[in-house]
């Protein structure tokens, strides 16, 4: 299992959380995302995967959700 925290910029509220989470428990191998919300500013988003995750995918599934990798 490995884990990973991006910074994720553009969150405001729960929904945020819900739609960021959404989009990166999509991808293969992703077992939980946590979501430390800094709302208007940049939070922290630890993700837990079965293995490395490719960081463009990663990027795309943020940017899918609205949102920008820091």
């Amino acid at each position: 299992m490995t884990t990973h925290t991006y910074r994720v910029t553009g969150m405001t509220c729960e929904h945020c959380v819900q739609a960021v989470t959404e989009e990166l428990t999509a991808l293969d191998g992703v077992t939980s995302v946590t979501i430390d919300l800094a709302a208007g500013g940049t939070s922290d988003v630890t993700v837990h995967s079965s293995a490395p995750l490719d960081p463009a995918d990663v990027a795309e599934a943020v940017d899918e959700a609205g949102y920008v990798l820091a």
